[in-house]
């Protein structure tokens, strides 16, 4: 028998029996968000562009005792959003938790950004996530459940380190929370932005290669330290789950005390 705690914490942020897609789940923070949300119970269905890396990460999860199941596909080509949505309720149930993770962060001055960069960004940053909330939102609200977790960066309210058009897309992203949020709220759909911190992952290398660029940004934390994916962990759970049923439209801060420093 449980000891009370233990219970009460089971009610409160279990995931059992959900299922969960979360887009660039193969690294970074979205395989920090799929590896939480597995591990509170959820059906994890991984999506990233290279299978070897979904293969990978969807092995450690099994070690672990995941249910976990991938599907490859590059998000930024909107026929690939549709096979997507099409495939991912065929593996553990339908989808009832959406991460929108996946990004892509082209870093070069604003005048030398060309047109392609532009499109190459909104497309996987903003159009991949708006399809697949337009395609799985009204199904959540239909079954009276569901969770949505967007997330996006700090460029998507201060500009710093060619932000360009990524910081562009992210605040497009927050804003699309919102309106997502207005829409399937009152259907039990909360919807929500995780934003990050300077977080050490794959999508911020370059950055990170600038000498001194890393102890900047950790200077600029009230920590002292940029973030790591574990530090992920806690707010996917929460969002993912009945805990945050009270919680919608939000953009909530995981950065150390970066963006009020």
């Amino acid at each position: 028998m449980r000891p009370p705690s233990a219970a009460y914490l089971h009610r409160m942020f279990s995931l059992d029996g959900r299922t969960a897609l979360v887009t660039g789940g193969s690294s970074g923070i979205g395989y920090a968000m799929a590896e939480a949300i597995g591990l509170a119970g959820a059906a994890v269905v991984l999506v990233a562009r290279r299978e070897a890396g979904l293969a990978a990460a969807a092995a450690r999860l099994r070690d672990q005792g995941v249910d976990a199941h991938t599907i490859s596909a590059d998000l930024g080509d909107e026929h690939a959003v549709r096979q997507v949505c099409e495939r991912a309720g065929e593996f553990a149930g339908e989808i009832a938790i959406l991460v929108n993770a996946a990004a892509n962060n082209i870093r070069r001055p604003m005048g030398e950004l060309t047109r392609e960069d532009y499109d190459a960004t909104v497309r996987l940053n903003l159009t991949a996530p708006y399809l697949l909330g337009a395609h799985f939102g009204p199904r959540m609200a239909a079954r009276g459940w569901g969770r949505i977790v967007n997330v996006a960066s700090q460029q998507a309210i201060s500009a710093f380190g060619d932000s360009g058009v990524y910081g562009v897309s992210k605040a497009a992203l927050a804003g699309l929370t919102r309106s997502q949020a207005e829409a399937w709220s009152a259907h039990g759909v909360c919807v929500n932005t995780v934003m990050p911190g300077f977080v050490l992952t794959p999508l911020t290398e370059p950055a990170q290669a600038v000498p001194g660029r890393v102890e900047a940004m950790a200077a600029r934390t009230m920590t002292g330290r940029n973030g790591l994916p574990r530090d992920f962990a806690g707010v996917a759970v929460l969002l993912a789950g009945d805990a945050a049923a009270y919680m919608t439209g939000q953009s909530v801060y995981v950065d150390g005390g970066f963006s009020v420093h």
